[in-house]
C-alpha cells in the first residue's frame, strides 16, 4: 500500500473512541513478558514467524480479564473481526477458531484507528495487484468493485496500474514467508474496510462528526465553572421519595385492577377458555356501543383516549362542534408522517404544511411563533420527525384545554349512558381437558401427619390402627366411579 502523511483535518467518526479502548489491550497482548507467547509455526512448506493459535488467544483473554469461556470467545472473535488479529490458514474469513488455527498480530499501520482513511485509490491498487498476481481470478464482488473503480477514477488508472506492478515486483523480491504474511495483512485490512456484500460491516460509523470524541479537552476556568453550575443544578433538582413513588404505583394498580382481564376476569366470558367470542366482538376498535369499562378508561388520561380508536372518534366529533377539529387532524397527519413510508416523507410534509401551517391554509392551526420558526426551518430538509415540535404543541393544547371540556360534554355523557355492561355467561366448554372436573390430590405430607396422629391415638386408646392412605384411596376410587358415565349394555 502507498505510504502517505495526512496533514489535513478529517471528519471524526463515532466509533473511533470505541476502537481506541482496544489498543491498550492489544499492546498488552503483544508484551514479550506478560503477553501471548508467539513462535515460528510451519504452514504447509512455509515457516511463519511470530504466529499463535486461536486457543492461545482465548485462554489469554480468559485468564487476563477473569471472564468466562463464552465471553472470552466473543471478545476474541470481535478483535479478529476488527482486524487487530488476522488468520493465516483461512484469510478470507475473519473468525476466531478455538483450536490450533494460526493467527498473527496486525501491524499498527493497518489498525482501524489510523488517521488516514481507506481511499478508493488504495483499494484499486490492491485489486489491480491481486489481479496481476492471480491472473484475473478475483472474487465476484471484487470484480464488480474493480470495474466500478475503473470507471470512477479512470483519469488516473495508468498511475494505479503502475503502482500495482511496482508493488508486485517489490513483493517478489521478498522472502516467501514475508510475502505470504503481507498478503494476509492486506487482505484482512480490506475485509474490514471493504466487506463483501451481505456480510457484517464492523466499521459502520454512521454519519461523520465535525468534532473529535477522543480529543483531550483543556480544562479551563470556563470548563470548571460550567461543571460546578451543572452539579449545583443537580443538588437543587426536585426528587420523589420512594414512598410517594410506591404510592403512585399502588394507585395505578388499583385504578386499572377492574380493567385487567387477568386480575378481574373477562365479561361476558373468557374467549380463550370457552367458545364464546362475544368479548372480542364487544371490544373491536370501532364498535357501535363500547363497554362501560372501556368508556371509563378514557377518563384516566388523555393518552388512553387517543390510544382508543373509538375514543378518538368521539373526541373528533366533539372538536368539530367546537370548530377545532383541525388540531386532531394535524396530529393524525403527523403520526402518519412519522410511521408511514419513507419514500413519501417529503410529499406528506409538504402537504401538511400547505394544509395546516401556510399562510391562508385551508385548516390553519394556531401555534406560537417560536415553534413555527423551528418547523419552517426544518421543512427545508424534511424528515420523519420534522414536525415534532408543532405536534407536541398541539397535543398539549388539546390535553390541557379540549380534553377536560370533552369529559364534561354531552357527547361523552351520551356515550357513557349508552355503554354496555356485559352480563356474565357460563357456557359449557367443548375442550376435552375441560369436560371432567379435576380435583387436586391431597399432599403426601398431610397424609403422613394424619397417619402418625391416628397411630398415636390408637396406641394410646388400645384400638386398632386405621391406615389413612388406604381410606383416602378408597374414597378417590369411589368418587371416580361416580363421575364416570354408565357403560351401555351390548345389544
Amino acid at each position: 500500500m502507498t505510504i502517505k502523511s495526512f496533514n489535513q483535518g478529517q471528519h471524526y467518526r463515532p466509533r473511533m473512541a470505541f476502537l481506541r479502548k482496544i489498543e491498550p489491550l492489544m499492546m498488552e497482548m503483544q508484551d514479550p513478558n506478560t503477553g501471548i507467547k508467539t513462535q515460528a509455526q510451519r504452514l504447509v512448506i512455509t515457516t511463519i514467524p511470530h504466529a499463535m493459535t486461536g486457543h492461545d488467544i482465548s485462554e489469554w483473554l480468559i485468564q487476563r480479564l477473569q471472564i468466562t469461556d463464552e465471553e472470552g470467545y466473543v471478545l476474541g472473535n470481535m478483535i479478529v473481526k476488527l482486524g487487530y488479529i488476522y488468520p493465516l490458514q483461512e484469510p478470507k474469513n475473519l473468525v476466531l477458531r478455538q483450536d490450533s488455527s494460526l493467527y498473527r498480530f496486525q501491524t499498527p499501520y493497518f489498525w482501524p484507528t489510523q488517521e488516514w482513511p481507506a481511499e478508493d485509490t488504495d483499494y484499486a491498487i490492491y485489486l489491480a495487484k491481486k489481479n496481476i498476481r492471480k491472473k484475473g481470478i478475483l472474487e465476484e464482488y471484487e470484480k464488480e468493485n474493480y470495474n466500478i473503480l475503473n470507471q470512477k477514477i479512470n483519469h488516473k488508472w495508468d498511475f494505479i496500474i503502475m503502482q500495482a506492478k511496482e508493488q508486485y515486483r517489490a513483493g517478489k523480491e521478498r522472502k516467501k514467508a514475508d510475502r505470504f504474511v503481507l498478503d494476509c495483512q492486506e487482505r484482512a485490512y480490506w475485509l474490514v474496510h471493504r466487506p463483501a456484500p451481505g456480510s457484517l460491516d464492523v466499521l459502520d460509523y454512521g454519519i461523520n462528526r465535525a468534532t473529535d470524541p477522543n480529543a483531550d479537552k483543556k480544562k479551563t476556568y470556563d470548563y470548571y465553572r460550567r461543571e460546578i453550575l451543572y452539579y449545583q443544578q443537580l443538588l437543587v433538582r426536585s426528587r420523589v421519595k420512594s414512598s410517594v413513588s410506591l404510592g403512585g404505583l399502588v394507585k395505578y394498580c388499583e385504578q386499572y385492577f377492574t380493567h385487567d382481564p387477568i386480575m378481574s376476569g373477562c365479561l361476558p366470558s373468557n374467549p380463550w377458555l370457552t367458545d364464546d367470542t362475544m368479548f372480542w366482538e364487544l371490544n373491536t376498535p370501532m364498535v357501535d356501543n363500547p363497554t362501560k369499562l372501556r368508556v371509563e378508561r378514557w377518563t384516566f388520561s388523555f393518552t388512553e383516549l387517543m390510544r382508543d380508536p373509538k375514543g378518538r372518534q368521539s373526541f373528533e366529533l366533539f372538536l368539530r362542534k367546537e370548530f377545532s377539529g383541525e388540531n386532531l387532524a394535524f396530529w393524525e397527519a403527523c403520526e402518519d408522517l412519522k410511521y408511514g413510508e419513507q419514500s413519501k416523507v417529503k410529499e406528506k410534509a409538504e402537504e401538511i404544511y400547505k394544509t395546516f401551517l401556510a399562510q391562508g391554509a385551508r385548516r390553519w392551526i394556531n401555534i406560537d411563533g417560536r415553534t413555527m420558526e423551528i418547523t419552517v426551518k426544518g421543512l427545508k430538509h424534511p424528515h420523519r420527525y420534522v414536525l415534532d415540535a408543532a405536534q407536541t404543541h398541539i397535543y398539549m393544547l388539546m390535553k390541557k384545554d379540549s380534553y377536560p371540556r370533552f369529559l364534561r360534554s354531552p357527547i361523552y355523557k351520551e356515550t357513557e349512558g349508552k355503554a354496555l355492561i356485559p352480563e356474565e355467561t357460563k357456557q359449557k366448554s367443548n375442550f376435552p381437558f375441560m369436560k371432567r372436573h379435576r380435583r387436586s390430590s391431597p399432599s403426601p405430607v398431610i397424609l403422613r401427619q394424619l397417619e402418625l396422629e391416628a397411630k398415636a391415638k390408637a396406641a394410646a386408646s388400645g384400638t386398632k390402627v386405621v391406615d389413612i392412605t388406604q381410606v383416602m384411596s378408597k374414597l378417590d376410587r369411589r368418587n371416580q366411579l361416580k363421575q364416570e358415565p354408565p357403560k351401555q349394555e351390548a345389544q
